[in-house]
């Protein structure tokens, strides 16, 4: 199995971290994000057997990395007898929205990431970039990367049948999920409109 420069390292640093979290919440028996390691392992296997086909670079890769490992720590690790993920950052707005936590952090930087995912799988398919609606395309990859963003929402959904206890939060707590990731895509898609010569012209 060959790898680009620098991307085994980048798989081993994944398969160490999945390990460690395994094995962690086992031991505390912590099903939900025992279902969040199933899905991660499920997109290593998925970037694995496409890497040939898709050009994934590795800041990419690892910007996946670093969003998979604030995943797993913000369910695991414990500050001042709460979940990192429920940990206020910045108290920007209080009750009942309670704005920055940690897992807003996450949810903007994660789908920022998937927006950028998004435009790696999209712009081998523009043959003629010069020619293509900058607006529909801007609109596909913000809504393809928020798209991804409700199905997590999704995946959360079912964490709290499985585990009741699972403390993902209510119906606040789902549409500020939502609204981060947005927030999330939007900054990528500027970060990519100042990168690609596609939107220049």
């Amino acid at each position: 199995m060959k790898f680009k420069k620098g991307q085994l390292t980048i798989l081993l640093t994944n398969v160490f971290f999945i390990l460690t979290f395994s094995a962690f919440f086992i031991t505390r028996a912590n099903y939900e994000f025992l279902l969040y390691i199933g899905v991660l392992i499920f997109f290593v296997i998925l970037i694995l057997i496409t890497r040939e086909k898709v050009n994934y670079s590795n800041g990419l890769l690892w910007g996946l990395s670093i969003w998979a490992l604030a995943h797993m720590a913000g369910g695991g690790i414990i500050l001042n007898n709460k979940l990192l993920y429920s940990t206020m950052l910045l108290p920007i707005i209080g009750e009942p929205y309670y704005i920055l936590k940690y897992d807003q952090l996450v949810h903007a930087f994660g789908f920022g990431i998937t927006t950028l995912l998004m435009w790696t799988l999209l712009k081998p398919l523009l043959k003629n970039p010069a020619r293509n609606n900058k607006v529909a395309i801007s609109i596909l990859l913000v809504m393809a990367a928020t798209g991804a963003g409700a199905l997590n929402e999704v995946i959360e959904f079912i964490a709290t049948v499985i585990s009741p206890e699972s403390g993902v939060g209510g119906y606040i707590n789902n549409a500020l999920d939502l609204v981060f990731n947005l927030i999330g895509a939007l900054i990528a898609l500027l970060i990519i409109a100042k990168k690609e010569s596609f939107f220049k012209k």
